[in-house]
């Protein structure tokens, strides 16, 4: 397991060479890959009867971990998701689908596909969540602040509001 984590990490790093990723965000970025597909095994050897389950914890925790890097290291967002996304997107699947069409198999093919857009899905649903919410809380806590210097201006001005 955790040699194929090591190997992750090493393919997101190039990915993320490729994608134009420089300095330390670079290094961030590829261990944000490493750390996702790590949870992705942890949880598929631990949920054995929902593929799909596996790919949504990873991809929460990927959008976590790119939300948290971002602030932290004063870099977009999209730097670490792409970075930490990478490892989950479904490219044999999409690959299988194409090769069981051309060789005639409908009915293996749409299975494949339908399996396919289920983790693309399960993916982005779990990227927009964490998403969402960062923005919401964020948003919440700057309006909390722009209220508290109001009520602190207040005070000190001896105003009082009613």
């Amino acid at each position: 397991m955790l040699l194929n984590t090591l190997y992750t990490l090493i393919a997101t790093f190039s990915f993320s060479i490729l994608a134009n990723i420089r300095g330390k965000n670079l290094v961030f970025a590829s261990l944000g890959g490493g750390f996702t597909w790590f949870i992705y095994l942890v949880s598929s050897n631990y949920i054995h009867t929902s593929s799909i389950l596996c790919y949504f914890i990873a991809s929460i925790f990927a959008a976590i971990y790119s939300e948290t890097m971002a602030r932290i290291l004063k870099a977009p967002v999209t730097t670490f998701v792409i970075s930490s996304v990478i490892p989950l997107v479904p490219g044999s699947g999409m690959y299988y689908t194409m090769s069981q069409s051309v060789q005639g198999n409908v009915t293996m093919s749409l299975n494949l596909g339908i399996q396919t857009l289920a983790i693309a899905g399960t993916i982005a649903i779990g990227v927009f969540l964490v998403s969402s919410l960062s923005k919401t809380l964020f948003h919440f806590k700057r309006m909390l602040d722009i209220k508290y210097k109001e009520l602190k201006t207040n005070e000190v001005s001896g105003k009082y509001l009613t």
